[in-house]
């Protein structure tokens, strides 16, 4: 049944919808109908949609949904989510809710360096590359000119160029390290674009450096590219109360209850099993506001995971603590974010998500982003110490269960009601369904 094609890019779309339902599919009658299902009737905005990606089929629908009263810095924000799981919109709209009347979420940008390398060889001494690099590293900045100059009039450019030394790694292997400001900007064109300027100006100056042998003229670049690991690009976000000020729940004392918190954070900062889990549910808050702020959320994830595992064990990104009767509970990651270019300028709904946002900034929204993470973690946690992760998250998880069984809106309603006080499964709602539909 399946096939191989060429020249694919080149087909229309309905060629290629023909083409993918005809060989992959065991209705290609159905698979078309799904596919058209998904386009919008709006052909401008559909054309718009199909050219942010290549070989366009149809648009993929996430629901993005609202989590609002989020207190952050004394201001109040609604914050858009885009995402498919159940429970993360809830939960960080029930935290957000909760320390509301606590103080709110308070945030603190640490710093904003992006971080770009040229990788090369070079067969001479470290010493000579030392003298040759210190000779032409003016000349790296003011070829780059034409390409910084803009985003300099921002405020934003080139912040260093450093030569390391990775030899006792790979033989003859050394790198330029470069940062960089970029504003506003999440900035990997800039960067890139500036790294392999930097990449040409230093095979051009190697080859009139008179110290050099002809062998070491020959200076082998085999890449220039930003890197998504952004030790120095932090944001920190926090909450805190007295700890009398955490009874909300008569089934376990505020004293208690803080215990548990810290304690469940200690786990997550030995175990590596836990860890994973625990920070998977930080970014299930980060990742939904990235995606419907039109950032590029796999660049944070594998980013906020190496930073997770920067000591030499991946262990949590968040904290608490308990000083002077106060808890407190924080945490800090690295965040490459940007509100303009890209798809903030294209995508409809992140135009939109931005002004719900009231067009943050790009130090703004690395604040909101990391208080969407630590809100989701502080739900999260708050569960597991409790009641248990499974009992918020089946409710939540019901419509899906009851839609999969194929539940009338009037079976629904029924059921829902029936689950307010019974435990969600999902043979329970099948057996349930069976009942009323017997009934």
């Amino acid at each position: 049944m399946t096939a191989s094609v060429k020249g694919f890019s080149k087909l229309s779309k309905t060629q290629k919808i023909d083409w993918i339902a005809q060989h992959y599919t065991h209705d290609p009658e159905a698979t078309k109908t799904i596919l058209r299902q998904y386009w919008n009737s709006d052909l401008e905005l559909q054309r718009l949609h199909d050219e942010f990606i290549e070989n366009t089929l149809t648009n993929y629908y996430l629901p993005l949904g609202i989590a609002p009263n989020f207190l952050i810095n004394n201001s109040y924000y609604a914050i858009p989510m885009a995402i498919e799981e159940s429970s993360v919109v809830a939960a960080a709209s029930k935290a957000a809710k909760f320390w509301e009347t606590r103080g709110g979420f308070k945030t603190k940008i640490i710093g904003t360096e992006k971080v770009g390398q040229v990788h090369f060889i070079f067969p001479g001494s470290y010493q000579k590359l030392t003298a040759f690099f210190t000779t032409i590293k003016g000349n790296l900045v003011s070829a780059a000119k034409t390409i910084t100059q803009n985003m300099e009039k921002r405020g934003g450019g080139i912040t260093a160029i450093e030569l390391r030394d990775k030899t006792h790694l790979i033989a003859n292997y050394y790198q330029l390290h470069c940062t960089f400001e970029t504003q506003d900007a999440m900035g990997a064109n800039f960067i890139n674009s500036c790294l392999e300027q930097f990449a040409e100006t230093l095979k051009a100056e190697a080859q009139q450096y008179s110290l050099f042998s002809a062998e070491e003229k020959e200076i082998d670049v085999v890449m220039s590219i930003l890197s998504n690991y952004v030790p120095r690009c932090l944001v920190r976000a926090e909450v805190s109360c007295p700890i009398a000020n955490l009874q909300e729940d008569t089934a376990i004392s505020p004293e208690e209850f803080a215990q548990k918190m810290i304690q469940a954070v200690q786990i997550a900062q030995v175990e590596p099993f836990r860890a994973v889990t625990h920070n998977k549910g930080i970014m299930n808050g980060i990742d939904a506001v990235i995606l419907a702020t039109g950032n590029d959320f796999r660049a944070v994830e594998a980013g906020v995971h190496a930073y997770a595992a920067r000591n030499g064990s991946y262990r949590s990104l968040t904290d608490a603590s308990v000083e002077n009767g106060i808890f407190k509970f924080w945490l800090e990651l690295p965040l490459a974010l940007g509100t303009v270019g890209g798809l903030t300028r294209l995508h409809p709904l992140v135009k939109l998500a931005l002004e719900i946002l009231q067009k943050p900034s790009a130090k703004e929204l690395m604040e909101i982003v990391a208080v969407a993470g630590l809100a989701q973690n502080f739900a999260a946690l708050r569960s597991l110490v409790t009641t248990g992760i499974q009992q918020g998250h089946m409710k939540m998880h019901l419509l899906n269960i009851l839609n999969q069984l194929g539940a009338s809106t009037a079976e629904k309603e029924v059921l829902i009601n029936h689950f307010k006080t019974n435990t969600v499964s999902h043979n329970a709602a099948l057996e349930a369904l069976h009942q009323l539909r017997s009934s």
